[in-house]
């Protein structure tokens, strides 16, 4: 199969999922190798595909519609479920978490969760692997970028971050 005709098939394999599709299982699909797939993403992003990568795999972001804001937390490694689980409950969706480093600068890692089984499952994730949050790289102090359908909805996630302490201002 060409690289051409595999690229739009993997594009309209993820218009289709209802879920994100790891890169191993898109690799074994098409007979080739997880970095192919890494590569063929990277193209279909540089050609318009609003890819989205998250610890799940890959997806189409159709989210895109809402309103956005960045909201600075601090919190320990413990309430990271409390935290996602309260931007969720009240309709948000946590795009991803952005540190400052002293040496690296901005770092910012995906996160993407929106339901509480996706966050029960992010979380489950993070402490299988035994490692560091990026957080813990700030004393806790991280930003989130957050989606949700209005602003209203947005300052409502604020407030019920502030009455758990977990604002970071």
């Amino acid at each position: 199969m060409e690289r051409s005709e595999r690229l739009g098939q993997i594009f309209a394999l993820l218009e289709s999922a209802s879920r994100p599709l790891s890169g191993a299982e898109l690799a074994e699909r098409f007979g080739v190798s997880r970095q192919a797939i890494v590569q063929d993403i990277a193209r279909l992003r540089d050609s318009g595909c609003p890819i989205r990568a998250t610890a799940a795999g890959y997806a189409l972001d159709r989210q895109g519609c809402g309103m956005r804001r960045l909201v600075a937390v601090r919190h320990g490694a413990e309430e990271i479920r409390d935290e996602l689980l309260t931007i969720v409950s009240h309709g948000g969706r946590v795009i991803d978490v952005i540190v400052d480093h002293p040496v690296y600068g901005e770092l910012k890692g995906n996160i993407d969760v929106r339901t509480p089984e996706e966050v029960h499952r992010f979380v489950n994730l993070l402490e299988s692997t035994g490692r560091g949050t990026l957080s813990s790289l700030s004393g806790g102090f991280h930003l989130h970028t957050i989606e949700a359908d209005c602003a209203e909805t947005l300052n409502r996630i604020e407030a019920a971050l502030g009455e758990k302490g977990l604002l970071g201002r």
